[in-house]
């Protein structure tokens, strides 16, 4: 690490800093001059003093108050109040009003009204409880919330070069598991919330911007320095409302809107330089040729080269994140628009990505403020040129560096005629370096999403609400792999080409009833609302081979050799999904102490069977203010609530149209009476039961502040049950046509404990020192998967599902079932345990020679988030890690064979191991997971330009990303995939994590 910061990090931080204190250098003469001109003295003194008033600021107890801020409201004269509690401030007016704020007080307004000494007695406020919080068709604070919702606003956002909004979020929610495996440009980090619920249904929680109902490409549509709070609804009562779309979570974004009456120009921007933060140890060219005469490799393997493959095939990486906000209004009107340029140059060659957004949010008032309208208009567009992640012999393929790891150092880069180097007596022989500077991978994703809000006041507390979202995505993917590229299937078809266009249209629309009102001692809120949604899929795609020439790439796949058509080159389709729901919620509350919720959605899906098409998704959730008793008025909390909820969520998410449906397909080419008969052939069974995965989870939690709201915190512990499990289960042919159908037959428990605390070390005006964490602990099992489906029995109580993981009832997901490492022999073969003693090593499914050995996903995460101020200077760090988990590094593997020294490297880890052969996958290459990371850094001025005539603010900041990792495991990095499914729990290599240095600027103007 050190030596990446000396020759790579730091030279590039000083030509930044340089660059960048250039341009303000500029922007500061500019402005000093515009101001310095136009003007007058008087203006940046102040107003004229006419007034003195004097006071005292005391606790609830009497007791005086050190550094309460004191300010003339609508201006910037003030002042704070000493040791004693006493403070002394001139204004202009008689008619002024003083405003008294502080960090864990609450702000009080006192009108003078001619009075020159006044006593001020500040309440300490319960931290956050008059936050608003999102919680799905509305909005509550975190004091009346009753289910488990994790609530972040933009103040404790993760800084940095920020690329997607999760990972603005990342480690600051218990629970919420949010994944970056590498560091591709354009690429999403994965989200888990509360584990892995469902096998073919869905992992990924809906997300809801604005209103607007979409899955995760949602947010990569989402400029990130626009969202203004981001809150995460974890427990089926918050996510019921959903129905269902609701069971694996939902993220709801608030995005930022401009204050009435206001006008605002604001710009911001980061720019980081990413370097390599970690690399596998090959051997270089004198260690492998030293080995591979201790193998008896032949001379003619040494091409007396030395060859850095993965040096060539990498380089320093650089991100821009560049935003320019403005909006203005009145009363009744106002809007904000913004346009924003995420711009990424990748670590490997040629890998980069190119986004721009533009959005507008405008907000109508009108028939005397009883209509409030919203409209949010958002438009993007996401160009990536992508480093090819699956490619190499029919041995082994991976991405371009992991290729890069098999290469022989000592083979050049370019044959002796210039052409790129290649050996024809390696099978398939792959140079990488002439795959990443001719393979062309591109991606364009043009989206657009719409919304209009539109609530009506008929009457005393009955509102009317119509709200409607339209969502229109078009992605073009092309590729084209030319012979020189040195790829045997391009050699092989004289180089191809394909091009694929998808398109997809939501529409949304709902209309709502609500009424409020309070009774006395009784709080009532209430909602019916109906729903309707339609989703609609187009799409089609096109291959070609055999080009003359590699001009026009995929643009004109019609230059290829058109008499060499196959079967799959041409294919489209179309197909749509519509989903109507009604919902009712009822809140009520008793005495401002008691809290009950009741929600209740029927959902109607085109995508199931005919006997199936309606679930219904109770929910219920009670909550007690407990610090509001009589008998807690002494005690040392500030706050005290027990919160419990109970409901049922539903899941379609893995489902495709007209899955529940016998379909055909193309079969191939039968030759009858001399004619060609194109055949078709049964491609799905069908399934007239296949119905709704239903969740069904309870949850108690606590929340509760003490200690003058220094300490404060919730825990929550949650059992989460999916019944009615969707997976394709393998079926006996006959009775069915096909192999598999999907079905419900079996259930997964998810149970765990989160913990959030924060406490103030320090807090005043001047200085803040705060310590804020969370953790979350999950155990996860396989209830069921044996059943029944149309009479047949299915014994699927052992599935594959991942790189030696299975499910296997009564383990966890993705549970490691391995054969066990003994030795290596004399010859320098693997050994492995032959647990049943029969002679022979099964290497079966359901061999008796596998052991069950640990589990791929993790059962413990954890964040550490210490936070400082000293007046307009503030630091912060983010620490996260997980563990519970093995990962299996196949990497290390497929590196460790000194077998394969003739045509490739090995690990230099491998000298010592000294494995000549394996036919295992054993437990050998079976490693703890378990990491700490320093995740985020970051240090900012804010610096206030009172006397300036067109800035108001300028906030400088430095942020480092990854700059630490703390772990056992010994491969790139021991974040991969725990999504499940394919590579579940397997590490083959990954597009590198990369260290991040950022400089950043706000400036607010005025």
């Amino acid at each position: 690490m050190q030596q990446i910061l000396q020759e790579k990090v730091l030279p590039n931080i000083t030509s930044l800093i340089l660059n960048s204190f250039s341009i303000l250098f500029g922007l500061a003469i500019m402005f000093c001059t515009g101001q310095a001109e136009a003007t007058p003295m008087k203006d940046l003194i102040g107003k004229n003093i006419q007034y003195t008033i004097s006071g005292e600021v005391v606790d609830s107890e009497g007791l005086p108050i050190l550094g309460i801020n004191v300010v003339e409201k609508g201006t910037s004269n003030g002042t704070m109040t000493d040791i004693d509690g006493l403070f002394s401030l001139e204004v202009d007016s008689e008619k002024a009003i003083l405003v008294f704020s502080s960090i864990g007080f609450e702000t009080q307004e006192i009108p003078v009204e001619g009075t020159q000494n006044i006593k001020v007695t500040m309440q300490t406020s319960v931290a956050g409880l008059d936050e608003v919080v999102v919680v799905g068709y509305g909005t509550s604070t975190k004091r009346d919330v009753t289910g488990a919702v994790a609530s972040i606003s933009d103040e404790e956002f993760n800084q940095g070069a920020i690329t997607n909004p999760l990972q603005q979020i990342s480690g600051k929610a218990p629970g919420v598991n949010i994944n970056q495996v590498g560091s591709e440009p354009g690429s999403t980090p994965s989200v888990r919330i509360r584990g892995i619920t469902s096998l073919i249904g869905g992992n990924d929680p809906l997300v809801v911007v604005n209103g607007v109902q979409g899955n995760m490409d949602l947010l990569n549509q989402i400029p990130p320095n626009e969202i203004q709070s981001v809150d995460i609804l974890k427990d089926a009562s918050a996510t019921a409302v959903y129905g269902s779309r609701g069971a694996p979570g939902v993220i709801i974004v608030t995005t930022k809107k401009n204050k009435r009456g206001t006008s605002t120009l604001e710009y911001s921007s980061t720019a980081s330089i990413d370097v390599l933060s970690n690399e596998l140890d090959v051997l270089d060219a004198n260690q492998w040729w030293e080995q591979a005469q201790r193998y008896g490799v032949p001379a003619s393997a040494n091409h007396g080269s030395s060859t850095d493959w993965y040096d060539i095939l990498t380089q320093t990486g650089y991100t821009q994140n560049h935003t320019i906000s403005f909006g203005a209004g009145t009363d009744t009107f106002n809007y904000r628009a913004s346009v924003s340029a995420i711009l990424q140059e990748g670590v490997v060659l040629n890998s980069n990505s190119d986004k721009y957004i533009a959005r507008l949010s405008a907000n109508q008032k009108a028939l005397d403020e009883r209509l409030d309208i919203t409209l949010n208009i958002n438009t993007g567009i996401l160009e990536t040129s992508n480093s090819v992640q699956s490619i190499g012999n029919a041995a082994f393929t991976s991405n371009l560096i992991t290729n890069s790891y098999f290469l022989r150092p000592t083979d050049p880069v370019f044959d002796t005629d210039g052409s790129y180097y290649t050996d024809p007596n390696v099978f398939e022989y792959l140079n990488p370096y002439a795959v990443a500077q001719t393979t062309v991978d591109e991606r364009e994703n043009n989206n657009l999403f719409v919304s209009l809000n539109a609530d009506l006041d008929v009457y005393k507390g009955i509102t009317l609400g119509w709200f409607g979202s339209w969502r229109k995505t078009n992605n073009t993917v092309g590729f084209f792999l030319p012979v020189e590229s040195t790829d045997a299937n391009a050699i092989n078809q004289n180089g191809f080409a394909n091009i694929s266009n998808s398109r997809q249209d939501e529409k949304l629309t709902n209309l709502s009833l609500s009424y409020e009102n309070t009774f006395g001692e009784h709080k009532l809120n209430a909602l019916a609302l109906y729903e309707w949604q339609q989703q609609s899929y187009q799409g089609n795609y096109g291959q070609a081979r055999g080009f003359f020439n590699n001009e026009t790439t995929y643009n004109s796949l019609q230059s290829g050799d058109l008499s060499d058509v196959r079967s799959g080159d041409i294919s489209s389709y179309k197909n749509d999904r519509s989903l109507v729901s009604f919902l009712g919620r009822l809140n009520y509350t008793l005495k401002d102490k008691y809290l009950l919720t009741l929600s209740y959605r029927r959902d109607g899906s085109s995508v199931f069977g005919e006997n199936n098409k309606w679930g219904n998704f109770p929910a219920a959730s009670v909550a007690w203010r407990i610090d509001e008793e009589d008998f807690m008025q002494n005690g040392i909390f500030n706050q005290l609530k027990l919160r419990a909820g109970y409901g049922i969520t539903g899941n379609q998410q893995g489902l495709i149209p007209q899955q529940s449906l016998s379909l055909v397909s193309p079969g191939g080419i039968t030759y009858f009476g001399g004619e060609q008969i194109r055949n078709f052939e049964i491609s799905q069974n069908s399934n007239e039961d296949l119905k709704w995965e239903r969740k069904k989870q309870t949850n108690i939690g606590v929340d509760f502040s003490l200690i003058d709201s220094r300490l404060s915190g919730s825990l929550d512990a949650y059992t989460a049950t999916t019944d009615d499990l969707l997976f394709n289960y393998t079926v006996p042919q006959p009775p069915f046509p096909y192999n598999t159908v999907a079905a419900n037959v079996g259930s997964i428990r998810n149970r765990g404990i989160e913990l959030a605390l924060n406490y103030d070390f320090i807090r005043n005006n001047d200085v803040t020192l705060s310590l804020g964490g969370n953790m979350s602990l999950l155990d996860n099992e396989v209830l069921n998967l044996s059943g029944s489906i149309e009479g047949v029995e299915l014994n699927t109580d052992f599935v594959p599902w991942g790189t030696n993981s299975y499910l296997i009832e009564g383990q966890p997901v993705g549970t490691y079932s391995i054969l066990q490492h003994e030795g290596i022999d004399g010859v320098g073969a693997e050994v492995v345990r032959d647990i049943n003693g029969d002679g022979t090593i099964d290497q079966g499914v359901r061999s008796p020679d596998r052991q069950i050995e640990g589990l791929a996903l993790p059962t413990y995460n954890f964040a550490i988030n210490p936070r400082f101020r000293y007046k307009d200077f503030d630091f912060s760090m983010l620490w996260r890690g997980s563990g519970g988990n093995k990962i299996y590094n196949g990497l290390r593997r497929n590196l460790s064979l000194m077998e394969s020294l003739g045509n490739a490297n090995v690990l230099e880890s491998a000298v010592d191991l000294d494995l000549f052969t394996s036919q295992y996958s054993s437990n050998l290459w079976l490693e703890d997971g378990d990491f700490v990371r320093l995740e985020n850094v970051n240090a900012g001025y804010n610096w206030q330009l009172d006397t300036f005539k067109y800035i108001e603010s300028v906030r400088f900041s430095i942020t480092g990303n990854n700059l630490l990792l703390i772990t056992d495991y010994s491969g790139i990095d021991p974040e991969i995939n725990f999504s499940g499914g394919n590579g579940f729990g397997g590490d083959f290599g990954i597009y590198p994590r990369t260290t991040s240095v950022a400089l950043g600027l706000q400036v607010t103007f005025k």
